[in-house]
């Protein structure tokens, strides 16, 4: 990982339920990656209405998985593009 990625970690946005998802966060567990991870549909009251709110300023379609690491987004399991911006 480059020194500008690990001053912020990774926010991922998923479904407890998607299989995109839990491969994702498999993704980043296998690499050492330290990330936060909203899982959305377990989320309750305010704090889901949080955790979708700042999702959808980087996702206005709001699908899953939403990576959002630094000023790069990463719609959708896109293996390549994850270990290309987090340098995995």
């Amino acid at each position: 990982m480059t020194p500008r990625n690990r001053a912020q970690k990774p926010v991922l946005y998923a479904l407890s339920t998607c299989i995109w998802c839990k491969r994702t966060k498999e993704l980043l567990n296998h690499a050492g990656i330290e990330y936060k991870v909203y899982d959305v549909d377990i989320l309750t009251g305010d704090e889901r209405a949080a955790a979708l709110a700042e999702m959808r300023k980087h996702n206005p379609e709001g699908s899953f998985p939403t990576l959002v690491c630094g000023d790069k987004v990463i719609l959708g399991f896109n293996e390549d593009r994850i270990r290309e911006v987090l340098g995995i």
